[in-house]
């Protein structure tokens, strides 16, 4: 490139020290005069780097532009306004790679900090014979580079009017050949680590590659080798095309004694155009035959697809009805719900109180009877007195006299023996109720504590089985998704690579997801549950072989993960429009890292995760979601407690901790060991406390075994006692009886049955009480009963439509 001497020196602002940085080739004549400090050298007309501009390079956000001169240009300034970066940004702008400036390693090195990408300007000179492609781009072109932030650029190649040519790199290539333009040989473009490098390189053989490739010798060298295996293939292409000559030249022969022998030669050319012109036609014929039959299945299909659409929007109508209708069947369940969790506590209290007042009225029940069959016992004594009385007023046999007090006295004796026997009876009764009561009291605790044992025992295996997967998944992370998953995913690749599969089906969900905030694990949790563990396929034919693989792993009987059906698509779904937003809180979608788009696209499509906002704090997700309205397009949220917050009611979530999408295994392992070592103290726990139950009911049916045999001798001993005093009276004896005696038994027995009487009154009142005690509870009871009954025939109609 020719060059020329400018007076003039392109400087930046703030220049502190002068600095020859970059000087493009210099030729020199040995006998190049100067006068008064002008050149006299000419100046080239083609490839000279006329300006130059920079925005957002390296770190400078806008440079230039530099306008050079034609011959030497001298660049100076102060250290960091930017020298270096002018001719960094000549070596990449004209196609050069990264490391040939030795300021880095990658494209993307050279976007400012902060900014999307940068942009290198370089006008070249094209003007003159030998200018390239002149008619097109005029007396300049215009190379403009684009350099991204991920390290990809891009070419535009524009005239000296602004119009872009090209943007191809083959044509900038093209440029840089026609001008003999080389950012790659240190004799055309010379940094300041090459010069050092050169400058302080000790070894010959460095220097003579130095040598070598800045005169082009290597490439020659290059290129002469290329040239003579051209020459070979060439020549061997030469011998082969001669020999072939020869049998074509034998063919040409018997072709011309063929055509000479053919007769009328010159009608059958005729016949010739003439069926070629008839095939012609009826090419085209056919081709509008089939042009019709397109046309017609393109109505066809145009119709089918305007009934389909119709079709779908009536299918959307009925859908949204539905789900309009599902909301409402569900607030109403809801609403029918908190009634009747409102009430069962006060129905449980009103059938307690109901069955400690009927336990009262029965106790009382049964002192009235008592106390009613004693007052009749009397009652009949004191007939059979006053009987036996007038008896012996009427005999006049007083000679068996002292036979009669003898007997009257026995009977006495026996009527007190049977008393106390019918006392002590009595409270033998009261003590084998009351260990009735105890057993079976200890026996409701014992299978109370029985079922909770058994809950905490399934708890515990269930805490063994994720302790185990956890830690199995430390060494491998897939089994976190279940102790076969590892083993299916190897199936599917031997399915895959044996080409059973139209697309590899892609899962489980939960190992293709990432975390932005670790403290959103339990929130999504909640949200994607079973579909973490899920699998999706791009047709029915996949997911069919998918289904024959599981069975191998998973039992008839046990769960399987799910199976999505859905095409494949290489892009994610644009759900900008329908997207949930809200300035402090993300969605489900915007909180993870989702590389694939089939399980973003799976995941839109099965849970609408574009619509679940995640709000940590659970008083601030009601006051979004409920105190005002919530935000556009946003149908639900969840907080980090892994609670279901809708617009109208609040869902408290069933997990505690993340099992899935944790990071801190160590931590949710000490967790596990914790809860397991708990559950195996709760269990001895329960295990000690039954041990006494049985112990005590055991105890308690002893003592009632005891009672009950002293209950049925004592009464045989009243059945000898009173069959012994119905002996006595009942015996005929004229013996003359001490009338006044009897007199006074019957005056003392009327005095019984009067308090017999008053007691009986007493607890027939008392039990009157109760019952109407008893009647009003029942009352209340039934009341409530009746409600939560009516409550719950109003939700059995509404929990058909949904299921």
């Amino acid at each position: 490139m020719a060059k020329r001497k400018e007076d003039n020196f392109c400087s930046p602002e703030n220049a502190k020290r002068p600095r020859l940085e970059e000087m493009e080739d210099l030729t020199r004549d040995g006998d190049e005069d100067f006068t008064n400090g002008s050149s006299t050298l000419t100046a080239a007309e083609v490839g000279i780097i006329e300006s130059i501009q920079l925005r957002n390079f390296m770190c400078h956000s806008m440079l230039g532009p530099f306008k050079f001169g034609s011959n030497v240009n001298f660049i100076v300034g102060n250290n960091g306004s930017g020298k270096s970066a002018v001719l960094t940004a000549l070596i990449v702008g004209l196609g050069g790679k990264a490391i040939a400036t030795n300021r880095g390693s990658s494209l993307k090195g050279f976007v400012k900090d902060g900014q999307n990408s940068a942009d290198i300007s370089i006008t070249l000179r094209n003007r003159g014979d030998d200018a390239y492609r002149a008619n097109v781009y005029g007396d300049s072109i215009v190379v403009q580079q684009h350099i991204s932030m991920d390290g990809s650029r891009s070419y535009k190649l524009k005239s000296q009017t602004g119009a872009v040519v090209s943007a191809k790199k083959e044509e900038l290539i093209a440029i840089l050949d026609h001008f003999n333009i080389q950012v790659d040989n240190p004799v055309s473009v010379l940094t300041q680590e090459m010069s050092k490098q050169f400058l302080q390189s000790k070894n010959e053989g460095d220097k003579y590659k130095f040598f070598m490739k800045a005169t082009q010798l290597e490439q020659m060298k290059e290129d002469y080798s290329y040239i003579m295996e051209t020459k070979e293939r060439t020549k061997e292409q030469i011998n082969q095309g001669e020999e072939r000559l020869v049998e074509l030249k034998r063919q040409c022969l018997e072709k011309e004694e063929r055509f000479e022998n053919i007769a009328e030669l010159s009608t059958m050319k005729t016949n010739l155009e003439y069926l070629k012109h008839e095939m012609a036609w009826a090419v085209v014929n056919e081709i509008e035959k089939q042009l019709n039959a397109i046309r017609d299945n393109i109505k066809i299909g145009e119709d089918r697809a305007a009934r389909l659409q119709r079709k779908l929007e009536e299918q959307q109508a009925r859908l949204n009805e539905a789900e309009n209708k599902y909301k409402d069947i569900q607030d109403k369940l809801d609403n029918i719900s908190e009634e009747t969790n409102a009430r069962a506590p006060e129905c449980m209290a009103l059938k307690a109180d109901l069955t400690a007042k009927k336990r009262t009225y029965n106790e009382a029940e049964v002192l009235y009877n008592r106390s009613l069959s004693e007052y009749k016992a009397l009652k009949k004594d004191d007939e059979q007195l006053c009987k036996r009385i007038e008896e012996l007023k009427k005999s006049a046999d007083q000679s068996l006299e002292p036979e009669r007090l003898e007997r009257q006295k026995k009977i006495s004796w026996l009527k007190e023996r049977g008393k106390a026997l019918r006392d002590q009876e009595n409270s033998i009764n009261q003590e084998i109720e009351q260990f009735q009561q105890a057993i079976e009291k200890d026996k409701e605790e014992h299978t109370r504590i029985k079922r909770e044992e058994l809950d905490v025992k399934h708890t515990l295996n269930y805490n063994q089985r994720q302790l185990k997967e956890l830690k199995d998944s430390k060494t491998d992370r897939l089994k976190r998704f279940g102790p076969h998953v590892p083993a299916l995913l190897e199936a599917i690749d031997d399915a895959c690579t044996r080409g059973q599969f139209t697309h590899k089906p892609v899962g489980p969900l939960g190992a293709c997801i990432h975390l932005r905030d670790p403290e959103h694990a339990l929130a999504i949790e909640s949200c994607l549950k079973g579909l973490l563990q899920a699998y999706c396929c791009h047709n029915h034919s996949d997911e069919r072989v998918l289904q024959t693989l599981m069975r191998k792993f998973y039992l008839p009987g046990t769960s399987r993960p799910q199976i999505i059906v859905s095409e494949f698509r290489k892009d994610v779904y644009d759900v900008r429009h329908r997207a949930a937003y809200h300035p402090d809180f993300p969605t489900v979608l915007t909180a993870l890292e989702i590389d694939n788009a089939v399980v973003a696209n799976s995941l839109i499509d099965m849970r609408g995760i574009e619509t679940i906002l995640l709000i940590k704090n659970n008083s601030v997700a009601r006051a979004v979601m409920q105190s005002q309205k919530p935000p556009k397009n946003c149908r639900e949220a969840f907080t980090a407690d892994g609670d279901q917050v809708f617009a109208g009611r609040y869902y408290s979530s069933e997990y505690t901790r993340p099992k899935f999408l944790s990071r801190d295994l160590d931590s949710e392992i000490s967790h596990l060991e914790n809860e397991v070592e708990n559950k195996k103290a709760q269990i001895l726990s329960l295990q000690h406390h039954l041990s006494a139950l049985e112990k005590d009911t055991k105890h308690n049916e002893e003592l009632l075994r005891r009672y009950q045999l002293h209950y049925k001798e004592l009464k045989m001993k009243i059945r000898k006692n009173t069959s012994e005093i119905q002996e006595l009276e009942n015996i005929e004896e004229h013996q003359s009886v001490d009338i006044s005696t009897l007199e006074d038994e019957a005056q003392d027995n009327k005095t019984k049955m009067k308090m017999a009487e008053e007691n009986m009154e007493q607890q027939k009142e008392n039990m009157e009480y109760l019952k109407s005690l008893k009647v009003e509870a029942e009352s209340k009871y039934n009341a409530i009963k009746l409600k939560i009954n009516q409550l719950s025939e109003q939700a059995d109609p509404l929990k058909g439509p949904l299921s």
